[in-house]
């Protein structure tokens, strides 16, 4: 049994995936596809300098044409994105990683000029988020959404389900479901966004059905034990608000550990990329209403990371921005090494600039 001061970097397993330590990648959107939502061939060497990661959860990826909200995002609902990310998932393999495809249905918080001809986005009510998202022309506000009519919702988790499917044709060892920062899934869980007088609005019981459904579906199709779910019970972002969070987000838990032997729960704590104590919230009842692995996410650092795996409390810990900027993160946390500092300027669109080359040690 490993000793609580390295117990970090030692070997776990997220129900089916074993992972060679517990510091995990978050998934980080750079905006670097090609125009047909391919990854570029800098992903391949982007996503593989960063195999010593655990996990890498790779970027948000659509799971459909109607499913994007930022220019220059990947998708997996053709053959040739699934080639695209075969390249990707071949390379973290071939240097001993694991990756799993986070995948995406923005709802609200896009822009017609992102959708195909005649599209606006889609969302549980007609309520135009304010928010504001990255165009050909730069930072947008988002269009407003029409509501997606019940006969619509079929279709839309059979778009998750083949997404899923996609992601194992492509060589991914699972996927996360994103549930998470105000999209689609996030808007229907909450009441600020979800005001539908049908069976997936009004109660818990309701708003939490899309998730209940979309990851039975997902789980169903590769396996609860390859499936992953992002949570962000208390993030303003993507014009997220709830009334009463707590109870929400406790029930949705419950109904993820009845699907069984679910791969993990993925939660950002607080604001996503914020603070972390922006609203009260007891994440430890979170947690303990799912008996499957848990990551914990948002302003961890080394001490605190250990911290929350030596307790129990986490079974790993994801990272985000560190890992722009130090492909060999892992490393430099398990020797105390200092850490690069991201260029913000090339976060998000462009080529190798701020994305293959910052430097390991």
């Amino acid at each position: 049994m490993p000793t609580d001061d390295n117990l970090l970097f030692s070997a776990t397993r997220l129900g089916g995936i074993d992972l060679a330590n517990r510091v995990v990648m978050a998934p980080l959107t750079r905006n670097r596809a090609l125009p047909d939502r391919v990854p570029t061939p800098l992903a391949v060497e982007y996503y593989g300098q960063r195999a010593s990661a655990g996990l890498i959860i790779a970027e948000a990826t659509q799971i459909s044409p109607l499913g994007q909200g930022y220019l220059d995002t990947p998708g997996i609902y053709t053959d040739a994105q699934v080639k695209g990310w075969k390249a990707v998932t071949d390379e973290v393999h071939a240097r001993g990683g694991k990756i799993v495809l986070q995948l995406w249905h923005v709802g609200r918080i896009s822009h017609t000029s992102l959708l195909p001809e005649g599209e606006v986005p889609v969302a549980p009510s007609a309520i135009r988020a304010d928010a504001k998202t990255f165009t050909a022309n730069g930072f947008e506000d988002v269009s407003a959404p029409r509501a997606l009519a019940l006969d619509e919702i079929p279709a839309l988790v059979e778009d998750y389900r083949r997404a899923a499917h996609n992601a194992i044709e492509a060589g991914f060892d699972g996927v996360e479901v994103h549930a998470a920062n105000g999209y689609l899934i996030d808007q229907f869980l909450r009441d600020g966004s979800n005001k539908r007088e049908d069976a997936y609005g009004g109660s818990i019981e309701n708003r939490t059905r899309l998730l209940f459904e979309v990851v039975s579906a997902v789980a169903g199709t590769i396996g609860a034990a390859r499936t992953g779910v992002r949570l962000s019970p208390t993030t303003p972002a993507g014009d997220a608000h709830d009334s009463n969070p707590q109870p929400l987000f406790e029930r949705a838990v419950e109904r993820l550990d009845g699907i069984d032997g679910l791969a993990f729960v993925h939660v950002i704590e607080g604001a996503t990329g914020g603070d972390r104590d922006n609203i009260p919230f007891d994440y430890a009842a979170l947690r303990s209403r799912f008996g499957g692995a848990w990551i914990a996410n948002n302003g961890y650092d080394k001490a605190r990371a250990e911290a929350a795996v030596a307790s129990g409390y986490a079974d790993a810990v994801a990272f985000g921005r560190a890992f722009i900027a130090n492909p060999d993160l892992v490393e430099r946390l398990r020797r105390d090494a200092p850490l690069a500092q991201l260029d913000q300027s090339t976060l998000y669109g462009g080529g190798a600039e701020g994305y293959t080359d910052y430097p390991s040690l």
